[in-house]
């Protein structure tokens, strides 16, 4: 056996063989990297467009969520208003207008519920029907003399929005308690 010094000993040049085998392996490893490389790049393109996905359908939710407490609460229900006397037979409805009234000399009596009109005018007393319908001189059919409440714009026949419903926007309405007829519903104008 002979000793071999490492600093004057060269190195035997590779055999083709080696060579060989060296190049498909540097081959392979760079294969192998550039498989490794296109496959995260694929997974990243699929997690970007899986996150894009999922914010569109979050806003999506968002959005329809936002929609339909629109229309479940921000749509007004709309109740028709209609102008009766004390015995629920149907008037013009200048009757139960605030302004009319006290242009004549009435006034409302927050008590009963109802407008009066002096006798001077023909006297009476007058008050909403909402939901009821019916012709002037008819007795009214249907409704209630208590105005709705929340989220009801009530109109009457003519148009007139007697009661504003919606977002923020409270009715301008009192109830006063009358007999038997439950309680009755004083409505501004406007």
């Amino acid at each position: 056996m002979r000793y071999q010094d490492a600093e004057s000993t060269t190195p035997r040049e590779p055999t083709l063989a080696e060579q060989r085998a060296r190049r498909k392996a540097l081959a392979e490893e760079e294969e192998r990297e550039a498989t490794e490389a296109q496959a995260r790049e694929v997974a990243e393109r699929k997690a970007a467009t899986r996150r894009k996905v999922m914010i569109g359908s979050g806003v999506t939710v968002g959005l329809v969520g936002v929609v339909a407490a629109w229309y479940i609460v921000g749509t007004p229900n709309q109740v028709s208003a209609v102008c009766t006397d004390a015995n629920g037979t149907v008037q013009p409805d200048q009757y139960c207008d605030d302004s009319y009234i006290t242009s004549q000399g009435g006034h409302y009596d927050s008590g009963s519920g109802l407008w009066i009109l002096p006798l001077a005018l023909g006297g009476g007393q007058y008050r909403y029907n909402y939901g009821g319908t019916g012709a002037v001189g008819t007795h009214v059919a249907g409704g209630t003399y208590t105005a709705p409440s929340g989220n009801t714009t009530v109109k009457t026949n003519a148009g007139k929005t007697v009661q504003r419903g919606g977002f923020g926007i409270s009715g301008k309405s009192s109830t006063g308690g009358t007999g038997g007829t439950g309680g009755t519903g004083k409505s501004g104008g406007s």
